[in-house]
């Protein structure tokens, strides 16, 4: 039996504009995944729009001036994005449109066994040996703040540093920072997750980016 895929566009309390895929569970893998973009193209407020990736692999919209990030995993895509930066070189990094996100399924229990292989000695304590919730947090945190970072070949233990995790149920945010370039700059970031469709989704963002007002 079809199920159809269902499309959200919902605005995060940080300021960050999320629009989310999911449903069609009777397709897997490859064709899901081609599937949803096609309904994320399909439901654009200016018209069907196209997602592109530049040299760097950060994704973009064809014509547009708006930093974007997107994740998938078993039954959700969500990209996020900020408003439009026309003053900003979205090729570069900049503390204006520092973004990413990712998800991953709340019931992915191997991410505890790979704790220490994306933690610090220093970020460990964060997720006890066996604290699933902990893990996948952390994990999606790393993985959010890395493509906030536009700078492949990031270290997850050395260059990407969580100091406190977010917490979906009460919308506290999380702090962690990021080192980039050859002189390490630091750089400071905000975390914020919640839960959608059996999974944890988080973002991670400078204090300092662009964002959407609440009408």
């Amino acid at each position: 039996m079809e199920t159809e895929f269902i499309y959200w566009r919902h605005l995060t309390p940080v300021g960050i504009r999320v629009e989310e895929v999911s449903g069609g569970e009777d397709r897997q893998g490859a064709v899901w995944r081609a599937l949803a973009k096609q309904v994320y193209s399909e439901n654009g407020s200016r018209g069907y729009r196209e997602i592109g990736h530049r040299e760097s692999g950060a994704p973009y919209i064809d014509g547009g001036e708006e930093r974007i990030s997107v994740t998938h995993t078993s039954g959700l895509l969500a990209v996020a994005s900020l408003p439009r930066t026309p003053e900003a070189d979205l090729e570069q990094f900049s503390t204006r449109t520092a973004l990413g996100i990712d998800a991953e399924r709340w019931d992915r229990n191997k991410v505890c066994s790979l704790r220490e292989r994306f933690l610090s000695e220093e970020e460990l304590p964060l997720v006890p040996q066996g604290d699933v919730r902990a893990g996948i947090l952390a994990w999606t945190a790393k993985e959010a703040l890395y493509k906030a970072a536009l700078c492949p070949g990031l270290d997850f233990r050395r260059d990407i540093r969580i100091l406190c995790l977010p917490d979906p149920e009460t919308g506290a945010l999380g702090k962690a920072w990021l080192k980039r370039g050859k002189e390490g700059e630091e750089v400071e970031m905000e975390l914020y997750a919640y839960s959608s469709e059996g999974c944890c989704v988080t973002l991670a963002y400078s204090p300092k980016c662009a964002k959407y007002k609440k009408k």
